[in-house]
């Protein structure tokens, strides 16, 4: 049992489809007067079906109100670090502190590489995206002395000045799940985010998730419980239970309940470009999650 004790947060992950031009915004407006508290999109700049990401990001901003935004994740292998943490910091500001980064280390080299990319082994594409959150904590940084130092191999960003600071301290989670990335995680990150049907073993993975991310803080000096646990999942809901997140919303909670006590998840983002589907996920799974990760926490 791994409870990390994060308030519990619920939010959407929509398709960034380019056609119906609005539809992912109006989704996520939708999210936002559910009551939800993530919504957040996949970020492939490479495919023309999808707009760009972070022009939704910014347009779903001015949309909301009171929503926190995210890649979901940003692909850094085509968004410098350097000036992608300006744009986080001036939206974050913009929109009175609802944005976050969620942020991969690329994988799909082919169309990266067509798009100008640089092709990076899985061990060059980890040691990239550390760089590159070191670049961004170090632009947010504007009460640290002198400007941007980091003489990386991939990155090297010497004598930028600092700024604009975020409107609030912007969380950056990373999508990962094997064992180099998920010590990353573990050392610099405030946040893992993986998908649920990306995990082999089902749920039961998450355990050795969380024993990479807690033995690589713990190296670092850093308390396992700072990094949160965030799940990309999947589910329909139907009038009897058949399976895992296949039933009716009660079960869905006892579900997600058991993954946020067993395996400390506290996040929870459904895939769903459906405006009845979110809505349902927001006003009968959350409060009832809550509500059963509340009633087990107090005993």
């Amino acid at each position: 049992m791994t409870d990390y004790g994060h308030d519990l947060q619920f939010g959407a992950f929509i398709t960034p489809t380019a056609q119906p031009a609005h539809q992912a915004v109006e989704l996520a407006v939708v999210a936002d007067r559910a009551g939800l508290d993530l919504a957040t999109f996949q970020d492939h700049p490479y495919q023309p079906r999808f707009h760009d990401t972070w022009t939704l990001l910014s347009y779903a901003a001015a949309r909301t109100e009171r929503i926190h935004l995210s890649g979901n994740v940003l692909n850094l292998p085509l968004r410098p670090p350097a000036p992608l943490a300006r744009s986080l910091a001036s939206l974050d500001v913009l929109s009175g502190g609802r944005v976050e980064l969620g942020i991969g280390a690329g994988g799909f080299w082919d169309p990266i590489v067509a798009m100008g990319g640089r092709r990076l082994s899985p061990g060059e594409s980890v040691a990239a995206l550390e760089e590159g959150i070191e670049v961004i904590r170090q632009v947010w940084a504007v009460d640290r002395p002198g400007p941007v130092q980091v003489r990386g191999e991939y990155y090297q960003v010497v004598g930028a000045k600092r700024g604009p600071a975020p409107a609030h301290d912007i969380n950056i989670w990373v999508g990962a799940y094997k064992p180099r990335m998920l010590a990353l995680v573990g050392r610099a990150a405030d946040g893992v985010l993986p998908s649920l049907g990306y995990l082999p073993g089902g749920a039961e993975d998450l355990a050795g998730i969380n024993r990479h991310i807690d033995e690589a803080a713990g190296a670092a000096g850093r308390d396992p419980r700072a990094v949160r646990r965030l799940l990309n999942i999947g589910g329909r809901f139907a009038p009897t239970g058949r399976a895992f997140l296949d039933g009716p919303a009660e079960q869905w909670a006892e579900d997600l309940a058991g993954l946020a006590l067993e395996y400390g998840v506290s996040a929870f983002i459904l895939a769903a470009d459906d405006a009845p589907t979110i809505e349902r996920f927001a006003a009968e799974v959350a409060p009832a999650t809550r509500q059963l990760v509340a009633e087990e926490r107090t005993y």
